[in-house]
Parts: C-alpha cells; structure tokens; sequence
C-alpha cells in the first residue's frame, strides 16, 4: 500500500507539507563508495562517531512520535549502513507501532541482507532499497572502494525477495560518466522481468568530498534513451505526488524502471522530507550545510519543545537546493557554488543518508 502523502497541516514557506522522516541510525559504512565515502577521505584516523554520541533508541522513538503527530507518515532508516546499528530491527518494531506511521523502509549496501533480511520483516518493516551501481565484480569493486563483494549483494537480495517485503525492493544506482556508465545495460538486463524496480540515479554534489562534477553526470534522459533503444519504455503515472522517480514499464510487459533526475530536474518544489541524524541534528535539505540541534531537548525530555522547535524549523524552511543549483549552471556545463555555504561546505552523504 502506497502511504496517503497528500495535504498535511504543517507547511513550510513553499507550501510542502511535512510527510517523510529519514533516520540516520549509523555513521560508519563497510563500503568507501566514491560518491559517498571515498577512501581516501575517510582513512583509519577519521573520527566517526561514539556509541554514546548516537541517539538511543528511546529517543528516536520520541522524536517519531512528535514529528508523527505533525503529519510525518513515512519513515526511512539509513546511515551510513543502517545494518551496522545493531538491534534494528527492535527499533524497526517500536517505530511501527507509532500512530500514524504507514510507511517503514530501509536503505541499505546489502552486504548484511542476507542474514538480515528475515528479522527486518519480521520487526515490521515495509520495503528495502538496496544501493547497487555494477553487476561486474571489477566495476563493484572499483565503485566500493575495493571492499565487500557483488555475490554479497546480490545473495542479499534474492534474501529480500524471499521473505517477500510487503511493499517490495528497490535497487538504486548511481551512475557516473567514464566510471559505471558501461554497467547501464547489465544492471537493468538483470532486473528486467523480476518485481524487483532498478532505480537510475543521477550522480549528486552531496557533501564536499567526491569531487562532483557536472561534467561527470549521465543524465536521466541519456540513460532512459540507452535503455529504451535496447527494450521500448513507455512512462507511468507517479504513485503520489512529491515521487521523486520518474517511472516507466517495459513495453514488452517485463517490469519497471525508475529515474531520479535530482540535477536535470529537481524535484525541490514537492520535497517533503526532514532529517535526523545519528546524534541528533534536524536538516531539512540533502545539500544542508548546517542542521538544528535537537540534543538539549532531548536530553531535557520535553517533546512539547520538542514538537515546537520542529514546528517552527518547518515552517520557515526555503530549502531548495537544486533549483537554485540549476539556476546557476553556466553554458560550459560548469557549476557555481552558492554565496551563501560557506567555502562550498555541505552535508556529508554518510552522515545523513540519501
């Protein structure tokens, strides 16, 4: 069942409303994926946070209950790698017995599904996301830092399919141009009559550590006409409003593909997404570069100040990123930072999730 994402009482300064919490339960990764953690920019020396930094269970909780009750209806566990969090599936089950929660879904490397995957769905959680951006063992390395193994991935998710999630699985692909462009066909060969949706997703400046270029991206279109010139694609309607995938079937009736075009198209205007990090900082942008701290109230245990601190954070966001992004791109293909981050500092993906 697709979560009612429409209306909702809180607003922010463009009129979208509050519906989607994203979590990040966990910092650390076990892959060094270069759009995200590169290896050379997290070596063995880089402070990630303490177990005692990151929020307690019981205090994710709350801050689920409070922003629930402000119209939130999806929820999405990240990292990091969310599988690293050990216990999460218990938290998994208290999130979902919140009222008005709908929706619970987990992104994730896939390297820890296989042995996971049966508790997740047990503890109640929805649907996954596996992020998969080759189906060649060179190129998965190359892209993973050299770390973990295609066969984990993939065993991962034939796992997933067999305790059968109730809202399905999702593979997410970033792809990035002279890099895993050349693994286009073979991801969606592979998912291609399964019921499984491979997602295409356009390479980001998320955070300031993966040398993003716009010179570097491959965007939607280029990959949907790659695909669609081997198998035909007609479009679909989105599922709600705010979907941030384009979504399309097979002419031929063998499944689904998605598109998520954050930079050649934004989807800024219909955002209805907050998150909170593993200690405990509300963004309300993926390019944020500075959040809201939470801690004190936490820590206080006061979910009325609590409730209007998220209010008020609510409304008067004007967080648009991409928009004002593409707005600045030059003819060259060349982007400007904006004024006002400064020294070009945002967010690092690791931190806060996709």
């Amino acid at each position: 069942m697709q979560p009612n994402v429409s209306g909702g009482a809180l607003k922010d300064f463009y009129k979208r409303p509050l519906r989607d919490l994203r979590i990040s339960v966990m910092d650390r990764c076990n892959l060094r994926c270069s759009y995200c953690m590169p290896e050379e920019t997290f070596h063995d020396n880089y402070q990630f946070l303490s177990p005692q930094e990151r929020l307690s269970f019981d205090e994710i909780e709350e801050i689920t209950k409070v922003a629930a009750s402000l119209g939130v209806v999806k929820l999405r566990l990240t990292g990091g790698e969310p599988l690293l969090r050990k216990g999460i599936e218990n938290l998994i089950a208290r999130l979902k017995k919140i009222e008005g929660i709908e929706d619970i879904a987990l992104t994730t490397n896939g390297i820890l599904l296989k042995k996971n995957a049966q508790s997740l769905k047990d503890a109640g959680l929805s649907r996954v996301s596996v992020s998969l951006d080759a189906m060649s063992q060179s190129s998965f390395e190359g892209m993973s830092g050299g770390r973990g193994k295609l066969s984990q991935v993939l065993e991962g998710i034939q796992a997933a399919q067999e305790v059968n999630f109730p809202a399905g699985i999702k593979v997410n692909a970033v792809i990035q141009k002279n890099v895993n462009d050349d693994q286009i066909i073979p991801l969606a060969a592979y998912f291609r009559d399964t019921d499984i949706i491979l997602r295409f997703i356009e390479y980001m400046d998320v955070g300031t550590r993966n040398s993003w270029s716009m010179r570097r991206v491959v965007s939607s279109a280029e990959i949907r006409d790659l695909i669609g010139a081997r198998w035909p694609l007609e479009p679909l309607d989105p599922h709600y409003k705010g979907e941030v995938a384009d979504r399309y079937r097979y002419k031929d009736g063998k499944g689904e593909v998605g598109f998520i075009s954050s930079v050649s198209s934004p989807f800024c205007a219909d955002c209805s997404r907050v998150r909170l990090s593993s200690e405990g900082q509300i963004y309300t942008c993926l390019f944020a570069d500075s959040g809201f701290d939470l801690r004190p109230l936490i820590k206080a245990k006061d979910s009325e100040k609590i409730k209007e601190f998220l209010e008020k954070i609510w409304h008067d966001r004007k967080d648009r990123y991409s928009l004002d992004r593409n707005s600045l791109l030059n003819e060259e293909g060349k982007t400007h930072r904006q004024t006002n981050i400064p020294g070009g500092r945002r967010i690092e993906m690791n931190y806060i999730g996709g």
